[in-house]
């Protein structure tokens, strides 16, 4: 792992920090393999269940480095693409931990994220319009999905910000703290971390997926993905556990 990415995990949680406060943790080459092989890591450790993205130094992310960029390095991760993530989010839930701006390429960085936890002070946007560019690593894609599409087009064509009740009232985040976002992005994390961990890896892939089935595609590809959950040691763990009053000890399989 490189310096421009710390990982920490914690009692199935791995905590991805990008380390780069001098730049506001822009994204250069090495932060975004540094990201890609965290969440690599958390895919492929069954004893990680959740995985959190936040920003060292009070800042989420500015975006690209542009310095970087100038010196002709690449920001994108071939199969995931920019900052390691845009084009391919982990299968597991990841929650974005934002602290101060999350803007440009920051923005569409906490969009891959499943949920997005905020300070009450953080701020977001795509301004890229105000520079003659264009949001090309999945904001004009992902934001009008996730909020409604006047809203979605007005904050991609003005480049204006959005803070952080407003991005809660519009459903763009999920939770807004006082204090350091990370310390609510936990709080979240360890709900989904009681809950059965193949359940919770096909909930998400029904939710994020079901956007391009179509009606005739629906049940059928829920069942396919649901299949495999239904028949597990966890699934009967569960109805064991629920009905014996106990805590589920959940095992993955």
């Amino acid at each position: 792992m490189s310096d421009e990415v710390q990982t920490e995990a914690d009692d199935g949680i791995l905590i991805v920090t990008l380390n780069r406060p001098e730049a506001k943790n822009a994204v250069n080459k090495a932060l975004a393999e540094g990201v890609a092989e965290a969440l690599e890591r958390l895919d492929s450790d069954n004893d990680l269940r959740v995985g959190i993205i936040t920003g060292a130094g009070g800042t989420f992310c500015s975006g690209m480095d542009l310095k970087g960029f100038l010196r002709g390095e690449s920001p994108m991760v071939q199969g995931r693409g920019f900052a390691g993530i845009t084009q391919r989010p982990p299968d597991k839930p990841v929650i974005a931990a934002v602290d101060g701006y999350a803007l440009a390429g920051g923005m569409e960085v906490a969009l891959s994220c499943d949920l997005i936890v905020a300070n009450k002070d953080a701020k977001f946007g795509i301004p890229e319009v105000k520079r003659g560019l264009v949001a090309a690593a999945g904001g004009l894609i992902r934001m009008p999905r996730q909020i409604p599409y006047r809203l979605a087009m007005e904050y991609a064509l003005t480049g204006e910000f959005i803070g952080a009740e407003k991005a809660l009232e519009i459903g763009l985040i999920n939770r807004v703290t006082d204090g350091v976002a990370l310390d609510a992005a936990k709080e979240l994390a360890a709900k989904i971390n009681e809950n059965g961990p193949l359940a919770v890896k096909v909930s998400k892939q029904i939710v994020s997926q079901q956007f391009d089935w179509s009606a005739e595609e629906m049940w059928k590809n829920q069942g396919k993905l649901m299949g495999s959950v239904m028949g597990s040691n966890d699934a009967r763990e569960g109805a064991a556990a629920f009905a014996e009053k106990r805590k589920p000890n959940w095992t993955g399989t």
